[in-house]
């Protein structure tokens, strides 16, 4: 089960009011405090660093050249290329990073040589392959005749398969941004920015940023050659450093600041006139508008990545993200959204398993978290390992043993040892948290492993089924003796502490001038004491095509004593009911809705506050009486006594427990004295037939009249629930009727339908069985004992986070 998380709030140091005033100038509708202790706080510090933070304008990026004699180097052997008319082949990787990489080498030295004749890719099979070169990969081009290998992020350590390719007289270039290699290998040149000083500004370019230098490279060499600008490969290259999770300081934000305004300008073309069609179809796929850094890491990026965790097989990608056929690209942006749709119900079935497997770990005596199993698809287990690897505040590595599949993991490079494959192959990634260098954890235990390779905070591995035991003892050993007596634990941080009240548009401006955020510079984090939720309600959600998704999300409003406005937000991957009741304190990013364009926040933690009318009631962890709290004040044939303090009134009867839990929590955020007295009479309940009748009725009349109708007013009409509505207006449809919404308003027109008679008779049926399950429902909570409804409410234990 996941720890109790320890909250910390980022130590506030106020900044002067002249770097105040300063960063104003840029927030000009709000008074910039928030941003400048941001700012502050992230080491912005003076007027030059902040102009050039903001303004990318101001900035001065580095010469492609700064690589030194490896960028010459590479130069020379493209330009012998270009002058020899050799043929070249782009090997690539199949994550975002690397496809928008391999994107990027397509489109910019395609420029200088012609595609699929002169120039082609190869992008590995996530699910048969590894990371990285392979000499079965180098055999089929070398049958194509080619005679140089281009990289992208890949390729620093694969000395043999280097050497392997020059036996067969093929060249290679590495651009890469992975681990180097302890000796420089057999290359033309090799360009890795880790090769820099920690300090230079090109040094944490992520593998597109680093092919993209090398076409700047090529474009300043040979000038008057190319026809598109280089430009425009930015956007491209925005999406791969975003996805990539690299720290976007130096070259890296530039890059994404410029790449993002391209983005939005293609986008904002008509369909037919975009650059980039496939990229455009993406993001009305995940209803983004490609303006913010967001709408990659939420959107483009998890989606690009799904293909190849899904299928394996990515190379399609590189058309997607390239092409000029808008026919060709919508279909490929179909395939992808599914490819994303199954990553997200594969995703949430991995995580219930693994959180089976938790409830019988000690993580007390666990460092380190492997788990394993025969029947986890590998493509989602990074995704897994990295939530369970925050909630627990351990390393976390998933393992899946279903035969022998490919070697690689999930990131990285691969490093070869000399264990055979197997049957009995296990595979799986790795992910970190509190600065632990997973890497190297991974690294000190090469001995028995088949191959491994990532960063610090990722890593993929595969190892022989039976040495896991002991790869499981060893790495937890070898962390508990470097953590001495250090605790592990879940940690999540707040930059700022706000009120409701301060959320929206002005402080959404504000924070804008921190964008792009990524490592080193994070979306911030907002803390919100002493408030509480209203409204709500979970679903799954929807695909492109209207089928729902098994991944869940909650909705709610938020309301705190700052404002008499409540403010809406999200939880991801979370049910309603784990909302705590009564006052909370929570930890949310501010964010803006492009789809329902309205702001809101995303909820990331939160948990009962210390003041809660709860906790204060009867101690953090108290279980409540609910006896004397509810009282039944159901078909009472004289008026009550009065009460010192009145009660909340609840005379609509419900149709299910979640209806009375929500007036439960409305009553307990208001204060510690308040009782709920559910006051509802025996519903006189009309024939389900009636209700149809009078719902068609009310249907045609609006049709007829051309009248607007809420839903409030429909419902009140006719005496239903929302959820049975629903059904009723999908049984209209088959009827010919069309419902649309206007605002707040549903505007309904009739067409009589040709359907066949026995579909709109099935969802009448359907509307009919629905109407008679609530009636039950409702008889049901009017003759209910109030000892059961004490009972039920007593079990949820809502102190923690359910109720």
């Amino acid at each position: 089960m996941p720890e109790q998380q320890q909250w910390t709030i980022a130590a506030t140091e106020q900044p002067p009011e002249s770097f105040i005033h300063a960063v104003k100038q840029y927030t000009p509708a709000s008074s910039g405090i928030y941003a400048a202790q941001l700012l502050w706080q992230r080491g912005i510090k003076d007027h030059q660093q902040l102009t050039a933070f903001i303004n990318h304008k101001a900035y001065q990026p580095a010469s492609p050249f700064e690589f030194g004699q490896e960028m010459h180097l590479a130069i020379a052997r493209l330009q012998q290329a270009y002058n020899i008319k050799e043929k070249i082949a782009i090997w690539g990787d199949f994550d975002a990073d690397g496809i928008t990489a391999t994107s990027v080498l397509w489109d910019g030295l395609g420029q200088f040589f012609k595609q699929n004749t002169q120039l082609i890719y190869y992008i590995p099979n996530r699910l048969k392959e590894s990371h990285g070169l392979n000499n079965q990969g180098i055999d089929n081009l070398a049958k194509q005749g080619c005679k140089l290998i281009v990289t992208c992020d890949t390729g620093s350590t694969n000395t043999e398969e280097i050497s392997y390719a020059k036996q067969l007289d093929i060249d290679v270039i590495v651009t890469d941004h992975h681990t180097l290699p302890t000796e420089r290998p057999p290359v033309a040149a090799i360009i890795n920015p880790r090769y820099l000083p920690r300090e230079h500004q090109l040094f944490n370019l992520s593998g597109v940023a680093v092919a993209y230098k090398l076409v700047e490279g090529l474009y300043q060499s040979l000038p008057n050659i190319a026809k598109n600008p280089l430009e425009d490969l930015l956007d491209l290259v925005a999406v791969g450093l975003i996805a990539d999770l690299v720290q976007l300081s130096g070259d890296c934000r530039y890059l994404a600041q410029i790449g993002i305004q391209r983005l939005q300008v293609d986008f904002q073309q008509p369909p037919a006139a975009r650059r980039r069609p496939g990229v455009g179809r993406l993001l009305e796929l995940c209803q983004k508008s490609g303006d913010r850094p967001t709408d990659i890491s939420f959107g483009l990026g998890p989606r690009i990545n799904a293909v190849s965790r899904i299928q394996g097989d990515a190379s399609f990608c590189v058309e997607l993200l390239t092409s000029r056929d808008a026919k060709r690209c919508n279909e490929l942006a179909e395939v992808t959204e599914l490819a994303n749709t199954r990553r997200k119900s594969l995703q949430k079935d991995v995580q219930a398993q693994v959180a089976q497997k938790l409830t019988q770990l000690d993580l007390s005596t666990t460092s380190v978290i492997v788990l394993e199993d025969a029947q986890w698809p590998a493509g989602v287990l990074g995704l897994v390992a990295g939530q369970v690897a925050q909630e627990t505040g351990r390393p976390t590595i998933l393992l899946s043993t279903e035969g022998a599949g490919g070697d690689g993991g999930d990131e990285g490079e691969n490093l070869t040892s000399s264990s055979p494959s197997s049957p009995t192959l296990a595979r799986g990634s790795a992910r970190s948290v509190n600065s632990v260098d997973l890497y190297q954890l991974v690294k000190d235990q090469a001995h028995l492993l088949h191959r491994f390779g990532g960063h610090p905070f990722a890593a993929g591995l595969s190892l022989l089924v039976e040495n896991i035991p002991l790869f499981t003892a060893a790495i937890n050993q070898q962390l508990r003796q470097s953590l001495g007596s250090t605790t592990l634990t879940p940690t999540v941080q707040a930059d700022l502490t706000v009120t409701v009240a301060d959320l929206g548009k002005e402080l959404f401006l504000e924070f804008k001038v921190l964008e792009p955020c990524g490592m080193g510079n994070p979306v911030p984090k907002l803390l919100i004491q002493n408030c509480w939720f209203e409204n709500s309600w979970h679903r799954n959600q929807q695909d492109w095509q209207g089928k729902k998704v098994q991944y869940i999300k909650t909705e709610f409003d938020i309301r705190d004593d700052s404002s008499r406005s409540a403010f809406p937000g999200i939880w991801w991957g979370h049910y309603k009911d784990e909302l705590p009741i009564g006052k909370c304190d929570c930890i949310a990013e501010l964010d803006y809705n492009t789809f329902k364009k309205r702001y809101e926040i995303r909820l990331i933690a939160v948990c009962p506050s210390v003041n809660s009318a709860l906790n204060t009631r009867n101690g953090l962890n108290a279980p409540l009486s609910l006896t004397p709290f509810i009282l039944d004040w159901r078909n009472l044939t004289t008026p009550h006594s009065p009460l010192p303090t009145p009660p909340l009134l609840l005379e609509d009867c419900p149709t299910n427990w979640d209806d009375l839990r929500a007036w439960l929590r409305r009553c307990l955020t208001i204060s510690s004295s308040q009782q709920l007295a559910i006051a509802w009479s025996k519903p006189n309940l009309q024939p389900p037939n009636q209700i149809w009748l009078t719902l068609v009725g009310i249907a045609k009349y609006l049709s007829r009249t051309n009248q607007l109708v809420t839903r409030v007013q429909l419902l009140e009409k006719i005496g239903i629930t929302d959820q049975t509505l629903l059904v009723g207006i999908k049984a209209l449809k088959y009827l010919g009727f069309t419902v649309k919404r206007q605002d707040r308003y549903l505007q309904i027109t009739w067409h009589p339908s040709d359907n066949a008679e026995n579909l709109a008779q099935a969802a009448v049926e359907r509307f009919l069985a629905a109407v008679r399950e609530e009636q039950f429902q409702r008889q049901y909570f009017a003759e209910v004992p109030l000892s059961t409804i004490v009972a039920i409410a007593s079990s949820d234990n809502y102190m923690g986070t359910n109720f």
